[in-house]
């Protein structure tokens, strides 16, 4: 049975209520907090599936990377980003690293806070 997302206009509370296609605009849906039927469905957002090509390609906009190298808030965000588009598990250095760039901490701080990130490669930021 789908479940249905609505709004009480007397009380503001969002509810959710499961309704048979049979059910859907002819049974009058209730509040459950305070029993109004002066309700609205809300239309919940649409998702669209992508390719992971195109997942990519859209984090590798030129346009979206301008500027990032002066705002460590913006450049954790956007690894964050990418960390999830990529739907694979990633070390937890990665997660170190993003929490510090969000938290506003500079890319040269972090690697100096973690001298040996990157392991044996010699690697640093620039790795992850």
């Amino acid at each position: 049975m789908p479940l249905y997302d609505f709004n009480c206009l007397d009380c503001n509370q969002r509810f959710d209520i499961h309704l048979s296609y049979s059910e859907y605009g002819k049974k009058k849906v209730a509040c459950p907090l305070c029993g109004s039927k002066n309700v609205k469905r809300r239309v919940p957002r649409v998702r669209v599936k992508k390719s992971d090509e195109s997942r990519l390609e859209s984090l590798a906009d030129p346009s979206a990377l301008a500027g990032l190298e002066d705002d460590p808030k913006s450049l954790g965000r956007m690894m964050r980003k990418m960390g999830n588009e990529m739907g694979e598990e990633l070390p937890p250095e990665f997660d170190d690293v993003v929490d510090r760039l969000e938290a506003g901490q500079s890319p040269e701080e972090i690697e100096s806070a973690l001298p040996d990130l990157g392991g044996d490669a010699g690697g640093g930021l620039d790795d992850i």
